[in-house]
């Protein structure tokens, strides 16, 4: 896991084109799509393979924005035309205005906003932390959109925040009936916060990180992975996050991760924090080989 993310990149670039071409050379390639459309709970359906834009992400910006207006676009679109349409944002990141002018000129059903409202005490420069409605009205403006498909609660990580956020439930609630959100749920990072959402009716969809190797997750597998199968069994959609460790994985390691990820059954999309083209052509690569040997 200390492999440099340079190294990381250079190494999974090297693995896809290799994927790649001895799929060239197959004399029947198998027509299976990466990124194809899939369900995610009883309300969506969205593209398997997402991208994040919140590497390293606090205070408004992240390692995506960090690219500048130009290459973020075209990262985007670069992602937009391989069918990886699903874009988890964040107030925290700052990305709701690179995003909007990236797709302007593209369908809105066409993809699937993700954004996340935050409420811990770091993070932000500013100290006030508005409700929910108003952070939405701020939200659709940012996004030149009419509505958002998904609006998460942001990093919970206590039992009891169904409770304490009951308010900005409430709220978001009132914002589905309105038509303003589609969904909405928790972004999670902890055990105790995961199974709080297994339990609450209000969730629609999870954002969980999930790797084999522990890292930066809620906790060992066998304690998250029986709660995302009980949360994927009341009908939740389940969005797996932190899958190749943000990077750090060697290849092995990516290539470990990602089969245990697909075989679980129970994450229905993947989000990853894609910063390079190549970084996007080999995880869906390894995505393809997976659900090519799942079929057989």
């Amino acid at each position: 896991m200390k492999m440099q993310r340079r190294n990381f990149l250079g190494t999974a670039a090297a693995g896809a084109a290799g994927m790649l071409a001895a799929g060239r050379m197959a004399a029947a390639p198998i027509p299976i799509d990466p990124s194809a459309v899939v369900p995610l709970g009883k309300e969506l359906k969205v593209t398997r393979i997402g991208i994040g834009t919140g590497m390293r992400g606090w205070e408004r910006e992240s390692n995506q924005t960090r690219l500048g207006e130009q290459k973020f676009r075209e990262l985007l679109h670069y992602c937009y035309d391989r069918n990886i349409r699903l874009i988890d944002m964040a107030d925290l990141y700052g990305t709701h205005g690179h995003v909007a002018r990236a797709l302007q000129d593209k369908p809105r059903d066409s993809y699937t906003l993700i954004t996340k409202i935050w409420f811990r005490p770091q993070g932000l420069n500013e100290e006030e932390r508005p409700d929910a409605d108003v952070l939405v009205e701020r939200f659709l403006k940012e996004l030149k959109t009419d509505y958002i498909d998904i609006c998460q609660l942001h990093c919970v990580t206590d039992a009891n925040w169904p409770n304490e956020l009951r308010k900005q439930m409430d709220l978001l609630a009132d914002l589905k009936r309105k038509g303003a959100i589609r969904t909405h749920g928790v972004s999670c990072h902890s055990i105790p916060a995961l199974k709080a959402a297994a339990e609450e009716p209000w969730v629609d969809v999870v954002h969980a990180r999930v790797n084999q190797f522990n890292f930066r997750t809620d906790g060992p597998m066998d304690e998250v992975v029986p709660v995302l199968r009980k949360i994927h069994a009341a009908g939740k959609g389940i969005i797996g996050m932190k899958l190749i460790g943000e990077g750090t994985f060697d290849e092995v390691q990516r290539r470990e991760a990602l089969k245990f990820v697909m075989n679980l059954g129970v994450v229905d999309a993947m989000i990853v924090g894609f910063e390079k083209p190549e970084e996007v052509d080999a995880f869906a690569a390894g995505v393809a080989q997976n659900l090519k040997a799942a079929a057989g």
